[in-house]
C-alpha cells in the first residue's frame, strides 16, 4: 500500500510542473496534509522558501507545528518546490492574547 502512495505522489509531482510554485504547493497540500486538514487550512504565500499556511485556530497551529518537519519534506518533494520552512498563521484578530506583565507591588517602607 505504501508503494502505491509513493507512486501516486511521484506522478502528482510530475503533473504539477506546468503550474506556478504557489499553485504547485496548493495542489500538493491536500495530499501532504490529508483531506480533513486541507479543508481547514490554506497555503497563503511562498517567500524565499518559506510557506505560510493559514490555520483556523491555535489548536490546529500547535498540532501542525508538531509535524512540521514531515510536512515540509513531503510538501517539497511532491510539489518540487524548495521549502525551507513552514509558518502557520492564525486569521487576523485570532492571535492569542499576550500575557500581561504582573504589576509590581511595593511593600510599605
Amino acid at each position: 500500500m505504501q508503494a502505491m502512495r509513493d507512486l501516486l505522489r511521484t506522478s502528482l509531482g510530475k503533473s504539477l510542473e506546468a503550474l506556478s510554485p504557489l499553485d504547485r504547493l496548493a495542489t500538493a497540500w491536500p495530499v501532504v496534509a490529508g483531506h480533513a486538514t486541507a479543508e481547514r487550512t490554506s497555503i497563503e504565500s511562498l517567500e524565499d522558501g518559506v510557506v505560510t499556511i493559514l490555520v483556523p485556530d491555535l489548536a490546529w497551529r500547535n498540532q501542525l507545528e508538531n509535524i512540521v518537519g514531515q510536512l515540509r519534506g513531503d510538501l517539497s518533494r511532491i510539489s518540487r518546490v524548495p521549502v525551507t520552512d513552514i509558518l502557520f498563521l492564525l486569521p487576523a484578530g485570532a492571535e492569542p492574547p499576550r500575557p500581561r506583565a504582573k504589576p509590581v507591588r511595593r511593600k510599605p517602607a
